[in-house]
C-alpha cells in the first residue's frame, strides 16, 4: 500500500464517519407512497429495516445517466446485506422513457414514477437531479446528495450503516 493510498483511505473513512455524526436528531423519511414499474406499491414504512438510497433522476439528465452504472454497482454490492435503492423519476419524465431505460439497462432496483411530483415535494421540493437521500434502517435521513455522490465514500457510509443494529 502506498502512503497516498493510505491517506486517501483514512480521509474517506473519516468523511464516512463524519456523515454519521452530527448535531441533534436526524430528520426522518417523509410520508410518501409510490408505485414501482412492476405495479407493486410501497411507502416510506416499507423502506424501514434496510439501509436505503432514495435517488431522484430523469432520463434527460446527463449526470443521472452517468451515475447510473455506479448506482447499479452499489445495489449489487450491498443488496444481499440489507441495502436497497429506490430510483424516483421526476414528474416531467415521460413514463414510457423511464420504463424503456429501466428495462434496457436491467436496473436491479425499484423504479418509481413520480408523475404528480408528490414524492419530490415530500422530500422538500426536490427539483434538481440527481438528488439522493441515504436513509438508515430506522428511517432517518443520514445524508442528502445534490449531484452524484462520491461512491467510495458512499460505500463506506453504507458499510457502516449496515453494521449498525
Amino acid at each position: 500500500m502506498t502512503p497516498a493510498f493510505g491517506r486517501r483511505t483514512a480521509v474517506l473513512a473519516i468523511l464516512g464517519a463524519a456523515a454519521l455524526t452530527g448535531c441533534g436528531p436526524r430528520p426522518h423519511l417523509p410520508a410518501f407512497g409510490y408505485t414501482l414499474l412492476d405495479g407493486s406499491r410501497g411507502s416510506e414504512a416499507s423502506l424501514r429495516g434496510k439501509v436505503t438510497l432514495v435517488t431522484f433522476w430523469s432520463t434527460d439528465c446527463a449526470p443521472c445517466l452517468a451515475e447510473m452504472p455506479q448506482l447499479v454497482a452499489t445495489e449489487r454490492k450491498f443488496a444481499g446485506r440489507g441495502f436497497q435503492t429506490l430510483a424516483v423519476s421526476m414528474s416531467y419524465d415521460p413514463p414510457a422513457l423511464v420504463s424503456a431505460y429501466a428495462e434496457r439497462h436491467r436496473l436491479p432496483f425499484g423504479v418509481a414514477i413520480d408523475s404528480t411530483g408528490s414524492i419530490a415535494r415530500s422530500f422538500g421540493s426536490v427539483d434538481a437531479t440527481p438528488t439522493a437521500f441515504l436513509v438508515d434502517k430506522d428511517g432517518s435521513i443520514v445524508r442528502r446528495y445534490l449531484g452524484a455522490p462520491d461512491f467510495e465514500v458512499l460505500d463506506l457510509v453504507v458499510e457502516r450503516l449496515l453494521k449498525q443494529g
